[in-house]
């Protein structure tokens, strides 16, 4: 009788633990992008399509790094692909300081821009390196378990940064002091993480890859290693969906606080505060949706809560007060195993090539580099309410990989 495959080794522990702690601080800074959307509105007199540049800047890092990053983590390993990803976020943010110095819109896009390319070096390394550290049944788990701590520093982001940039905010000032000394902690923060890490023994690891057919079944590896990685047509429609993904996800972040001050009456700190709790549903979801998946196929629960996204982004367009409020809310809640369950899903089968799928669904992010431009545009024109009905669109592609596309053909 086949053993119950157990969620990781005990030799991998220490090695998980740190892995997992990286998903926090990429939470952290995507979402503290969210607050700075909204700060540069104000300090620099910006337009919603116009601040969305932050996004563009961010995520369009993912669409250059992705490929880079998985082939230095093939040639190099997974610690020292942590380490480069970690030192680049750390240079990001310290540019931070000559481009607030200099007052300059276009400065903060490259010190973003680099910020970016160190996130996604990151999660080309940490998705798979989680997903190795044990039996391949219950990668869906170690990935979905991970990116609760990711929506832990998704909540971390946009407090610290209501504290720091939104709590004083004086219409018409243009001082950016608050965001220079915010970057150069956190640049500093990630540097020291770098230097510790860089200590860390990571223990020699099994390629997972490297098992016998009568294995394959077990562990759900595929034994045609000569197959291209794009005849996995799950794998194609992954990197699809996430594009989408991330495309809604993006975009539902970046105006969140201007739903709230807009629609509800907040103000720009208490909407920033709210957005607490809007990641927070997202931590909720990640936990729920880990027990779940024990009983409920991660594709079925997947395809729930896409349609549950749908359902709340017309709620959401109505403008029904609090009821509204509570279904964006309800939206990082739906999204909240989205990321991680088409990750997974599509690197099912895919043998030696797993790495070099990583990148390519980590390019997928890239989907969030443009999509705010569009909601901004909607916004500007016909109401941040309505901008919500642009998400939808994304959510059917994700349907139709859950309900249909993730399968395996051999």
């Amino acid at each position: 009788m086949q053993q119950k495959a157990a969620f990781t080794d005990r030799k991998f522990l220490v090695t998980l633990v740190f892995v997992t702690s990286l998903f926090m601080f990429w939470g952290i800074a995507i979402t503290m992008a969210d607050v700075l959307n909204k700060h540069f509105q104000h300090t620099m007199s910006l337009s919603k399509s116009q601040s969305a540049f932050v996004q563009f800047a961010v995520f369009g890092a993912y669409a250059v790094m992705g490929i880079p990053a998985g082939l230095f983590m093939k040639r190099f390993g997974y610690k020292k692909g942590v380490l480069l990803g970690l030192s680049l976020f750390a240079i990001g943010a310290f540019l931070f300081i000559p481009a607030a110095n200099i007052s300059s819109f276009a400065f903060f896009g490259i010190a973003l821009f680099i910020v970016g390319c160190g996130l996604s070096t990151l999660e080309t390394v940490a998705h798979p390196f989680v997903a190795s550290l044990g039996d391949q049944r219950t990668s869906d788990q170690r990935i979905n378990f991970a990116q609760s701590f990711n929506a832990v520093g998704a909540m971390l982001g946009p407090a610290i940064g209501s504290y720091f940039l939104l709590r004083n905010n004086v219409e018409g000032s243009t001082d950016l002091t608050s965001v220079k000394i915010l970057y150069a902690v956190i640049g500093l923060v990630i540097l020291l993480v770098a230097i510790s890490f860089s200590f860390v023994k990571v223990p020699p690891t099994t390629d997972p890859h490297a098992v016998t057919a009568a294995d394959a079944a077990a562990v759900n590896i595929d034994v045609a290693p000569d197959r291209k990685l794009f005849d996995h047509k799950h794998f194609v429609w992954a990197v699809t969906a996430q594009l989408f993904n991330v495309a809604a996800q993006a975009g539902t972040w970046a105006f969140f606080i201007n739903y709230g001050h807009e629609k509800m009456g907040f103000s720009d700190a208490e909407a920033g505060n709210y957005m607490v709790l809007f990641m927070g549903m997202m931590l909720a979801g990640r936990f729920i949706g880990t027990f779940l998946m024990r009983v409920i196929a991660p594709n079925k629960l997947l395809a729930a809560f896409a349609l549950g996204n749908i359902i709340m982004c017309f709620i959401v367009a109505q403008s029904f007060g609090l009821a509204s409020f509570i279904a964006l809310l309800m939206i990082n809640f739906f999204f909240s195993i989205m990321f991680p369950t088409i990750f997974s899903l599509g690197l099912k089968n895919l043998g030696a090539r797993t790495q070099q799928a990583a990148s390519f669904l980590s390019m997928g992010v890239v989907g969030g580099a443009f999509f705010p431009f569009i909601m901004g545009a909607v916004a500007d024109k016909a109401g941040i309410a309505n901008a919500y009905y642009t998400p939808i669109i994304c959510y059917i592609v994700i349907f139709l990989f859950a309900y249909k596309f993730y399968k395996v053909k051999h």
